[in-house]
């Protein structure tokens, strides 16, 4: 069940369309508009209503190609509205999870970088970082401009490397490169399943595998979620108690201070030197994982 398969592409029918229009500003406002009218905004439709007219549409116009001359199949019809985008399927997760991953790619890539820069991986660029981080404590009307200079220039930057041409079907997006046999024998099922009771419970013994790392992930977070509500909940007296004394001196020595001072003090902090930091974790990373959760009350 798990030999790998490789779809196969044997051709790609295009259909060329050219879109004209009389005025550039009217386009440039399109992009302002609201997709729907403002009827389904005031009174929204709600999921399952969706669910029922999209499957209406799709049978209304299922048969109206089913008459044309060649005849279209329902299945086609299905697929071409995606009406079936909320059942599982393993290839489609996966394309979805490094979807994902592309999508985040910048901030990963921003993080590495930060991480390079504070633990002085390359010397010169951490010490400009330096610099360019003075400057904007003590000038700090000049974070917003710099902020937007530099998108300005990444985005002028991508424009030597912008597509050429519409973008088409695209199989390595798809992850149909990788997939099973029996994943596409999945993703093609009907449903409920047709199958045999084997395969169903051999599947249903891998989506349980999957969901459940999904679950620990979720189960994670939401750690984190409540170690952040038992700083303030008294979950524990004591770290909540720290916590509020901290919180008041805070507040009065950031009311007595210049914002740029403590600033100036955690940038240089978190930028600081390798041999002036510590193998163990930080005590703040520790307060933070000792504070108490809600995962022993659960069964």
């Amino acid at each position: 069940m798990t030999d790998f398969f490789c779809v196969k592409k044997m051709g790609e029918p295009n259909l060329a369309i050219r879109f004209s229009c009389y005025s550039m500003v009217d386009l440039m406002q399109m992009y302002f508009k609201p997709h729907l009218p403002k009827m389904h905004y005031k009174r929204p439709l709600n999921v399952m209503e969706q669910e029922m007219l999209r499957q209406q549409a799709v049978n209304v116009v299922a048969a109206r190609l089913s008459r044309a001359e060649p005849p279209l199949r329902k299945e086609v019809v299905e697929y071409m509205s995606d009406t079936k985008s909320h059942l599982w399927s393993m290839r489609r997760s996966k394309a979805n999870f490094y979807r994902l991953m592309s999508g985040f790619s910048g901030f990963l890539s921003v993080g590495r970088w930060l991480g390079e820069v504070s633990t002085w991986k390359h010397p010169m660029t951490t010490v400009l970082v330096h610099i360019l981080f003075l400057m904007l404590v003590c000038f700090p009307e000049l974070i917003m401009p710099t902020m937007f200079l530099y998108v300005f220039v990444i985005g002028m930057w991508n424009w030597r490397f912008r597509p050429r041409h519409p973008p088409h079907m695209n199989s390595k997006l798809s992850y149909t490169d990788g997939v099973t046999t029996d994943e596409l024998d999945e993703e093609f099922d009907t449903f409920p399943s047709t199958k045999s009771p084997d395969i169903v419970l051999w599947r249903y013994g891998r989506l349980r595998s999957v969901a459940g790392r999904v679950q620990s992930v979720v189960g994670d977070l939401a750690t984190q979620g409540e170690r952040v509500q038992a700083l303030v909940s008294w979950l524990d007296p004591r770290p909540s108690s720290m916590f509020m004394a901290f919180c008041l001196v805070s507040a009065v020595v950031l009311y007595m201070t210049p914002f740029q001072i403590p600033i100036l003090i955690g940038g240089f902090y978190f930028l600081r030197h390798p041999m002036f930091r510590s193998k163990v974790p930080p005590a703040p990373v520790n307060f933070y994982r000792r504070l108490p959760a809600l995962t022993d009350s659960m069964l």
